[in-house]
């Protein structure tokens, strides 16, 4: 073989080795990570290890590759080649996965938000009204937002009313959410820790039993904390909630994202395929807290904001006003949400339970909700004492579209008024 040819052949099989070690080098570092993560869930730890690994593995693939066919000068070139490579692409990845994503804040805190200190000294933000009639009932209200993690802006709609008739209202920032303590660790977020709340913002306000107005997610704690402490629900209201228990009906979607187009789509997958995010997602699944010490809550609460406001739009009927995501200035919670929802995926049945309970339930289903009727109906058909209300013309977040709508159901709901309910089995939208 001509000599230059072979000199060719080898330089060329010295890069297709330095390219192909620095692929497998970044998998192997990528593997380490995550595997050191799932042990040790310090960045120090694992991200030194991963680096450790993409090192190594880059020096052995090069130098054993080049070794076969190279000449000792030729395959040592070929290493500080493959190992000044690997660096560049290091460098690549950390900037991809390491770079911070803008940071919210929730900025100050607004008058009349007061904070419940709880036994493990975390604290609740809430805001509270009292009734303005003489004629005060001794059952408050207390209303439960959505997500998990997504708070509400002050007072919940409907409050002067409600005030009006007698009730004195609370609405609070579940853990984790809003202006409510974030956890140092992630783990605590679960269903259980929100009943256990609930119950502690039970006896804070002194009442023997409370009336609770659940709205979506709100709505799934509502049904668990009614199975949990049903001598303690006075009445129950379920506007537009999540599912009762996941695995009624699995094959749903109660997702709204699948329904987003143009611009927001496009801007929804650049938020949820950055590498960052992607590393993120993985670190959940093997450690929570490795993920919680590389990407704090202030970012991650960011990123979950910016994904809201994509899908805006997605909560109301067709041609609607924007949806709350748009306007959301209360920090809302990207680790409550995660790990709260996952742990949701894995908790018992309640309905058995449920269905021996006669507290008076009202079901608001909305014509628009993107919930899918199933899932809404599962209320109705479980709670002996339910009542099914139809909303037309209002979307998930049911106030925004239907105000009065809801209003008269829900006052009068509270008021003992005989409602006319919807007792059919398939959706009153179709």
């Amino acid at each position: 073989m001509n000599p230059s040819t072979s000199s060719l052949l080898r330089r060329s099989g010295a890069v297709l080795v330095i390219v192909l070690g620095a692929v497998v080098a970044l998998a192997a570092g990528g593997l380490a990570i995550l595997l050191a993560a799932a042990a040790v869930p310090l960045p120090v730890v694992f991200v030194a290890g991963g680096a450790v690994t993409l090192l190594g593995v880059t020096v052995l693939v090069v130098r054993g590759g080049l070794a076969l066919g190279a000449s000792r000068r030729g395959w040592r070139t070929a290493l500080v080649g493959g190992i000044a490579w690997s660096a560049l692409v290091g460098v690549a990845f950390g900037f991809l996965f390491l770079r911070p994503f803008p940071e919210m804040t929730g900025g100050p805190v607004p008058a009349g938000v007061r904070f419940w200190s709880l036994d493990d000294g975390t604290r609740l933000a809430y805001v509270a009204s009292p009734a303005t009639t003489a004629e005060r009932k001794p059952t408050p209200v207390i209303f439960l937002h959505g997500g998990p993690g997504t708070p509400g802006e002050g007072l919940p709609f409907g409050t002067a009313e409600l005030n009006a008739a007698g009730y004195d209202v609370y609405g609070y920032d579940q853990i984790g959410a809003g202006r409510s303590t974030r956890l140092d660790d992630v783990t605590g977020y679960t269903v259980a820790r929100n009943v256990a709340d609930l119950e502690a913002v039970r006896e804070k306000v002194g009442a023997d039993q409370v009336i609770l107005i659940g709205q979506s997610w709100g709505g799934s704690l509502a049904a668990q904390y009614l199975a949990a402490h049903p001598d303690r629900v006075a009445k129950v209201a379920f506007t537009s909630p999540g599912e009762i228990w996941p695995d009624a009906h699995p094959d749903t979607d109660v997702s709204p994202w699948g329904k987003l187009t143009g611009d927001r789509k496009k801007r929804y997958d650049e938020l949820t395929s950055a590498p960052r995010f992607l590393l993120q997602a993985l670190l959940l699944g093997t450690n929570p807290q490795a993920a919680h010490r590389l990407i704090g809550d202030a970012e991650s609460d960011a990123r979950l904001h910016e994904i809201a406001v994509t899908g805006r739009d997605l909560g109301g009927c067709p041609g609607g006003p924007p949806g709350e995501g748009e306007v959301h200035q209360n920090p809302q919670g990207f680790y409550t949400n995660q790990l709260t929802n996952a742990d949701f995926e894995t908790i018992a049945d309640p309905r058995p339970v449920l269905r021996k309970v006669q507290t008076p339930a009202l079901v608001l289903r909305a014509e628009c909700d993107y919930v899918p009727w199933i899932d809404t109906r599962e209320y109705r058909d479980t709670l002996p004492g339910a009542t099914m209300v139809y909303i037309p013309g209002a979307g998930h977040g049911i106030t925004g579209e239907a105000g009065p709508a809801y209003l008269r159901a829900i006052l009068g709901f509270l008021a003992g008024e005989p409602l006319t309910g919807y007792t059919g089995a398939e959706d009153p939208a179709h």
